[in-house]
């Protein structure tokens, strides 16, 4: 996370999430360095091009969001489904304007696993052993990072909060 607030030059803002409650409603353990981006970031924009959904309130950039729909159903996505509270599959925590989706392969059997998956426009998976911060910073700063990372394009170093951040 370090790198990440170095990258983008952000004063991390101390939130308070009730980590407890988050992780009893999805009936998992959510990876720490997770947790330390929400606290630190929270919801917003990462060189004006990443979505990430590190906010647990509100309607913009949140993480919880698919799961409090009134009618959620589940989606197939090819050889990972979507995760349902108490079961296995891909969490999305961030996407790209581009399409891409940076998920986590969880199984609520297999708790303090959590893979990185990231799906391109193409529909194609690729997982990753690495941590979330690690592969965000990697996607954020890292020119060689293909086929997912954005330094290529030259995009300011920045971060921009999501519009409910200062109101919640």
């Amino acid at each position: 996370m370090q790198r990440i607030l170095e990258f983008t030059g952000w004063e991390p803002s101390a939130r308070s999430v009730d980590w407890v409650a988050v992780q009893e409603e999805l009936r998992i353990h959510l990876p720490t360095d997770f947790k330390q981006l929400c606290e630190g970031f929270g919801g917003g924009t990462f060189c004006d091009s990443v979505a990430f959904y590190g906010r647990t309130e509100g309607f913009h950039f949140n993480f919880l969001l698919p799961w409090r729909a009134p009618l959620h159903i589940p989606v197939e996505s090819g050889q990972y489904p979507e995760y349902t509270p108490g079961g296995k599959g891909y969490i999305k925590w961030a996407s790209t304007e581009w399409g891409a989706e940076y998920c986590w392969l969880v199984d609520a059997q297999q708790p303090g696993t959590y893979p990185v998956l990231a799906r391109g426009d193409a529909g194609e998976w690729c997982e990753y052993d690495m941590s979330t911060s690690e592969f965000l910073y990697r996607v954020l700063a890292d020119k060689d990072f293909q086929p997912f990372g954005i330094a290529r394009y030259g995009l300011d170093p920045t971060f921009q909060p999501g519009p409910e951040a200062h109101g919640s």
